[in-house]
């Protein structure tokens, strides 16, 4: 990362909320906050790269799906499709807002066991209970709607047409930020590199930044993505949450199919889907743990020895094909139970926690900057509610189990 980026300062030297990363979720909270006729207050959010190229949010692969096993997390997923879909509406109809669209070719879980397959049933009908239109497919009604896949050691799969592939996300990141500073957030390029408690050290009184100044603050919200521990650390919180290295792949291919790829999840750990008129594919490496925060050097073994044998099996068609682009990212991973930790600390009450999304944070956003604005401006959640996530579960030792997590 470039050192050479110009630091600013705030305008003022007190806020009612800030908020400790200005990328997806940090521009949600702050939208959502601003957008709130009932908030008044004032928002800074600090940014320490506003190019944003080592972020999450940067290394999107912008998926959206419904098929959960909890049905929050369908919930929450079922408001972001609503939310993409009717996007300019939400944004007050705004000329400038473009439309955007889902591109519905959906989720394809496949299952070699008839252990998972069972899962995925369970799932389904927790689904189905929430209006979604998962169904399960045999292998044979597999092959007969998709005849590409070989499914010579498949039991079953889940699939689901509605609300389910790919958006720009981007997009919605871009006017979240845009209009958030249109209604007076101010972002600044700058580091939190400590916060002071009160005598009873249950109140964060205020900030300290790397350009020197010392900011009071009503709200610090944690949008740190998978530095989130660095910045919850500087409360005196432990948080469970770690940057894990995710693998995407962009290749063509010499016979493409004839229709398109839902993203598939193949029983190898290996997910792939159409990315417009080249293909997409991505996995976590085989030892999954921790990396450095600034580690995104790729292992290009992975292609040869695991995403290329995983693709080639499935879909004989994609023996051949071309290695276009490829990339790393970190997911911010919740090491606890892979589901996102929100809501208040139990002692530091206005430490804000929007962390650990373990890779769905793109299409949770709309759901969790939302609830987490209505914590703030009410101190409850107003329209859906959220408290399975809040920080409490993990100090109970409760876990809020995913079992679709990809």
């Amino acid at each position: 990362m470039s050192q050479s980026k110009i630091m600013n300062s705030p305008k003022n030297s007190s806020y009612d909320v800030i908020i400790v990363g200005g990328a997806m979720y940090g521009s949600s909270v702050a939208w959502f906050l601003v957008n709130n006729p009932d908030f008044d207050g004032s928002v800074l959010v600090v940014e320490k790269d506003p190019t944003y190229e080592f972020t999450s949010t940067a290394h999107t692969n912008s998926c959206m799906r419904q098929q959960f096993s909890r049905e929050l997390n369908v919930r929450v997923s079922q408001f972001a499709a609503e939310f993409v879909k009717n996007f300019k509406e939400f944004l007050g109809d705004d000329p400038r807002v473009p439309e955007i669209t889902i591109h519905n070719f959906g989720y394809m879980y496949l299952a070699n066991n008839d252990a998972f397959a069972d899962v995925l049933r369970k799932s389904q009908q927790v689904q189905a209970a929430c209006g979604a239109a998962t169904k399960i497919m045999s292998a044979d009604e597999i092959k007969r709607d998709y005849p590409f896949y070989n499914v010579d050691d498949i039991v079953a799969g889940s699939h689901n047409l509605v609300d389910e592939g790919y958006f720009d996300g981007n997009t919605l990141f871009d006017w979240w930020k845009r209009l958030a500073r249109e209604k007076g957030v101010e972002y600044v390029t700058n580091e939190v590199i400590a916060m002071s408690r009160n005598s009873n050290a249950n109140i964060i009184e205020s900030v300290s930044l790397k350009t020197g100044e010392v900011i009071t603050c009503g709200t610090v919200v944690n949008a740190s993505g998978p530095r989130a521990i660095l910045t919850s650390r500087m409360a005196g919180i432990e948080i469970p949450v770690e940057p894990r290295k995710r693998y995407t792949f962009i290749f063509a291919a010499e016979n493409p199919l004839d229709r398109d790829l839902p993203l598939t999840i193949d029983p190898s750990g290996v997910h792939m889907r159409t990315d417009g008129t080249y293909y997409l594919a991505g996995c976590p490496p085989d030892e999954d743990t921790a990396v450095d925060y600034d580690d995104f050097v790729q292992d290009h073994g992975i292609w040869e020895e695991k995403v290329w044998p995983a693709i080639a099996n499935r879909i004989p068609q994609f023996e051949a094909i071309k290695l276009i682009n490829s990339w790393a990212g970190h997911y911010a991973y919740n090491t606890f139970d892979q589901n996102a930790i929100l809501g208040p600390h139990t002692q530091v009450k206005n430490f804000i926690f929007v962390n650990g999304f373990s890779g769905h944070g793109f299409q949770q956003s709309p759901a969790m900057g939302r609830g987490t604005s209505e914590l703030i401006i009410y101190g409850e959640y107003r329209t859906l509610d959220l408290t399975p996530f809040n920080y409490e579960r993990i100090v109970k030792n409760r876990p809020f189990i995913e079992k679709a997590v990809i």
